[in-house]
């Protein structure tokens, strides 16, 4: 291929940018459309000043919740977490930390795994009602975690996936 070949590929390249360009800014011209002064309809927001976390600790009566659950249905759930946790005893830290004994230790306690700052900060331990908070909507419970996970809608599936977590331990709690 010689030199007057590539120059006539990179001028087509060039030409084709710049029409794209063109057309562009020239239908914007065309077709220009100015936002409304007012907006067709307006959205009301309701403002709340509490916490999720207070929230929902006033709302839930934790042994009710806990009786809904059940551990069989807890590992089923629990496949959902498999891709980022391991959940064996010895298991290691995957994209997210090893989840053994996880029920009852304090929030981002794990020495080798590198947690955000918003859960190293938190200062709190995974509690029956601290874990189903943060399963409903993770984002949500604790603002600005690194955790992508959307939450579990379900009541019997968040319940079930806590006393399957809180039976892949050393020494379980009883239920409360």
């Amino acid at each position: 291929m010689d030199s007057f070949e590539i120059n006539k590929i990179i001028a087509a390249v060039l030409m084709v940018v710049i029409l794209v360009i063109g057309i562009d800014k020239v239908s914007d011209i065309i077709f220009h459309v100015e936002k409304p002064k007012t907006p067709g309809y307006a959205v009301d927001i309701e403002q709340t000043s509490t916490t999720s976390t207070e929230t929902t600790e006033e709302k839930i009566n934790i042994t009710a919740f806990m009786t809904m659950g059940d551990v069989a249905t807890g590992e089923k759930v629990f496949k959902k977490c498999k891709s980022c946790h391991s959940i064996k005893q010895g298991g290691g830290n995957k994209i997210g930390p090893a989840l053994w004994n996880v029920m009852f230790r304090k929030v981002g306690s794990i020495a080798d795994y590198k947690y955000s700052k918003a859960l190293t900060s938190y200062g709190k331990e995974w509690s029956w009602e601290e874990m189903n908070g943060f399963l409903i909507k993770p984002s949500k419970w604790i603002p600005n975690n690194k955790m992508g996970f959307a939450g579990i809608k379900s009541e019997k599936d968040r319940a079930s996936v806590i006393l399957y977590l809180n039976q892949n331990s050393d020494n379980p709690k009883p239920l409360p």
